[in-house]
């Protein structure tokens, strides 16, 4: 108890009440935002980099322990209400916790100066070819089946849980980049899998995360407390209102991670 109490009382050593205010306005946001497309950690990764005295792994560290709560609330709450397929979401899920679980662990000897280029560049295409195509992600055209369909569902996975213990602004896009233009779902039906398999790539980077004593329990059990009620919330929303709502918000924070990923590269070159 008195290992917890000081993990706790750590956390929040020289943080204002106004940043803890802030943390709690940004985690809602963040788990609305988590549960219609992904993207929540452009909102709360520089608030918690605000921090006094937090490190930058710390900072994604901490932000993987809000999300967790956020992610898993709304995959919680897709699973109730849209019913996505389990038997393609579990062995995908499995296959994103450990490639993120191994992705945090090599993230150091990884290039980001080159990967985030090549971020930049894939997610600007498939912006441009998304609000080009109308009919994309509208309807649902399965273009797989059996074995075909899964192993490509896993390799989704693979491929996203990884970049999510690498970097990870955008998870929850990517993979529901994935899920509509590799296998045909629908943007409702891709959110609620992508839900399910974020939840497991969260739980892999704090896997590898945990143990290296890099989170900060008490802002990440705050941020995870305004994440869930932002998460649910935003499950609902996207379910009442459908895919063609999944598909602006998701054209939104595509090109907002475009802008954000273009703006630090350009801090960083100029």
């Amino acid at each position: 108890m008195e290992l917890i109490a000081d993990l706790l009382s750590t956390s929040f050593d020289g943080v204002s009440w106004v940043t803890l205010v802030l943390l709690i306005l940004v985690g809602f946001s963040a788990g609305w935002v988590d549960a219609v497309v992904g993207g929540g950690g452009l909102l709360q990764l520089p608030v918690l980099l605000t921090v006094p005295g937090i490190s930058p792994v710390q900072a994604l560290a901490t932000n993987k322990l809000g999300s967790i709560f956020g992610t898993t609330t709304s995959a919680l709450t897709y699973i109730r209400r849209v019913r996505p397929s389990l038997r393609t979401a579990a062995p995908t899920a499995l296959a994103a916790l450990a490639a993120s679980y191994l992705g945090a662990k090599v993230a150091a000897w990884l290039p980001e100066q080159v990967i985030t280029p090549v971020i930049v560049l894939a997610l600007l295409g498939v912006g441009i070819f998304t609000a080009a195509k109308p009919q994309v992600g509208r309807l649902e055209r399965l273009r797989h089946v059996g074995l075909g369909h899964l192993a490509r569902a896993v390799g989704v996975g693979a491929v996203v849980g990884f970049y999510d213990g690498v970097l990870g602004p955008g998870t929850g896009t990517f993979l529901i980049i994935g899920l509509v233009m590799v296998l045909g779902f629908n943007f409702l039906n891709a959110s609620a899998h992508a839900k399910i398999v974020n939840a497991a790539t969260n739980l892999g980077a704090l896997l590898s995360f945990g143990p290296a004593g890099h989170v900060l329990v008490g802002l990440g059990l705050l941020l995870g407390a305004a994440n869930l009620l932002g998460g649910y919330t935003g499950a609902r929303m996207a379910i009442a209102k459908g895919s063609q709502f999944v598909r602006v918000i998701f054209l939104v924070v595509v090109f907002a991670l475009v802008a954000k990923l273009g703006w630090d590269l350009l801090a960083e070159w100029f």
